[in-house]
């Protein structure tokens, strides 16, 4: 008996180490940007370096033209954008890597937001020319909601554009964090020479590939006492590069892992994702910096707060993107899980909480664009794929155990509002089971009025209308008609909305689950409305 418990005890042992072994592996993130910063073409050059794809390509939505790995919406690739998250795994050396491939146009939605709760950490690509942008504050904002520790890469250092002094004090005042270099570019545009290591005051210069960048890049450093005579920078370019150098010493905020982790300060990259450049040298530093997964924060049936160790806890996940039609062919629902603890394996029995039943997770699967893979098992961070037979909700947690449910994913106020009609009414049964379906995915959300008489689609950008009539169109048949309504904002009530004193231009809405909205022609009417109603609570978050 002594020996067999001995036996238990050691396999027990080996079964932990090895889930903890491949737990501090991974590393999830997210990419966060304004349009146009690089995002996706830095999405690209990371699956190049990782030896997933073998050659690059701009993105383009000419025809012919090649198209990101990401992007399998044929909207996507017509318009060369991201439309939806996407979520990636790749090795990098020892690291296992979950991508998530957020969309970066301006008119982003609410999958933007499910998706950055999945994430450990956060990429924030920024435009060497433009600086932080409206976008990238949003987003920023999110992950500072969610204590997402952030990564800054500053791009397209081969291309003209702002004194790198400048964009950091930028980023320090506009998102209120420190911000502290890790290296440093040697010029801009036609005079970019490459970028110094400030550990160890090495540069690397800065050579020119393939058109876009297709091939991964040979890097040849030299000591930065040494630039001066390998005749690449002119005289002024080097005195400008030792002065901010010696500048960020002395008043620079040095960088700790320990503050970075806890959201007190960005590290700074400076490269050029177009020409590979710094790729390279920043995947090492991320992997050497994000973090792995940690504990997350749970409610227990009876009230208790909790966490679920990743590693002590059995398995554990939770839903946080549904996509219907990825796979035109089959017509069916993907539900995507973010795996919080334990080791999940193939076709396992698990406890869904909210509908209080066991569901086998049969035909696991990973996606990089409409490319699946079956997953036989997976670990903390990992992404995983699961047909929805319309089981599963955004939000939804499931687990070996029961007993507890993640904390809900927060939600955004929409900005936008319309009704919108097919213009076929013999097409009205397909119409109404194709916005049900996109309301469930969180594509849009659908609002009734309080006697149920009337209903409208809200959204936070405008861009979820447009996927919203493409996907009717293309993946239920249906034409429609969208008629926008003269609505900016909105935010929830929590009060008697009998006694509540609207503005004039407003308007009173229930939302999926049946919580009382206010919509308003703009945010003075929301001011007024505030002020004229000191006993009714308005949120800007469900």
């Amino acid at each position: 008996m002594v020996c067999c418990a001995a036996i238990m005890t050691t396999t027990q042992a080996s079964v932990d180490g090895e889930l903890a072994a491949a737990t501090a592996q991974r590393r999830t993130f997210a990419i966060i940007s304004h349009p146009d910063a690089g995002k996706t073409t830095l999405t690209e050059k990371l699956l190049l370096y990782s030896g997933m794809i073998r050659t690059a390509g701009m993105v383009r939505g000419r025809k012919g033209g090649k198209v990101t790995a990401s992007d399998w919406m044929g909207m996507e690739q017509e318009r060369g954008i991201s439309i939806t998250a996407s979520a990636m795994q790749f090795h990098y050396k020892d690291a296992v890597i979950n991508l998530l491939d957020t969309p970066g146009h301006q008119d982003f939605s609410e999958d933007t937001y499910r998706t950055l709760t999945a994430a450990d950490s956060a990429i924030m690509v920024i435009d060497a020319a433009k600086g932080v942008e409206a976008q990238t504050r949003k987003l920023f904002a999110v992950c500072r909601l969610r204590r997402i520790p952030v990564l800054t890469l500053v791009n397209k250092l081969d291309l003209p554009g702002r004194p790198p002094l400048d964009l950091m004090t930028e980023v320090e005042q506009a998102l209120d964090i420190q911000a502290s270099a890790i290296n440093w570019p040697v010029g801009s545009g036609s005079e970019f020479a490459g970028i110094v290591t400030r550990a160890d005051g090495r540069v690397h210069l800065f050579s020119r590939t393939a058109p876009g960048g297709a091939a991964k890049v040979g890097v040849e450093t030299v000591p930065l006492g040494e630039l001066a005579r390998s005749g690449r920078v002119s005289a002024d370019v080097l005195a400008q590069v030792r002065h901010d150098l010696e500048l960020l010493d002395i008043a620079g905020n040095p960088f700790s892992r320990e503050r970075f982790l806890a959201g007190e300060v960005t590290p700074v990259f400076f490269a050029s994702a177009l020409t590979n450049f710094g790729v390279e040298h920043f995947l090492d530093a991320f992997v050497a910096l994000a973090p792995s997964p940690g504990a997350r924060p749970a409610d227990a049936e009876d009230g208790r707060e909790l966490t679920v160790d990743p590693i002590e806890t059995p398995f554990s996940a939770y839903v946080f993107k549904l996509q219907a039609n990825m796979n035109p062919k089959h017509r069916d629902s993907t539900a995507f899980l973010r795996i919080c603890s334990g080791r999940f394996e193939r076709d396992m029995v698990v406890k869904h909480h909210r509908l209080n039943r066991e569901v086998r997770l049969a035909r696991p699967h990973s996606m990089v664009a409409q490319a699946r893979s079956t997953v036989e098992e997976a670990f903390p961070g990992d992404i995983i794929g699961i047909i929805n037979p319309g089981l599963f909700a955004i939000g939804d947690t499931i687990s070996l155990t029961g007993g507890f449910n993640f904390k809900p994913l927060p939600q955004f106020q929409p900005e936008l509002f319309a009704r919108i009609r097919p213009t076929d009414v013999g097409k009205r049964k397909a119409f109404d089971k194709g916005l049900s379906q996109m309301a469930q995915e969180g594509t849009v959300q659908i609002m009734r009025s309080l006697n149920d008489l009337e209903s409208l689609v809200a959204a936070v950008g405008r861009l979820q209308f447009d996927v919203l009539q493409y996907r009717l169109r293309h993946e239920y048949r249906v034409e429609t008609v969208l008629d926008q309504l003269p609505y900016t904002c909105s935010a929830w009530l929590d009060g008697d909305p009998a006694t509540f004193k609207p503005p004039s231009a407003s308007m009173i809405v229930k939302d999926q689950r049946n919580r009382v909205v206010v919509l308003f022609g703009d945010q003075l009417m929301k001011t007024i409305a505030r002020d004229r109603n000191p006993d009714h609570l308005l949120r800007d978050m469900g």
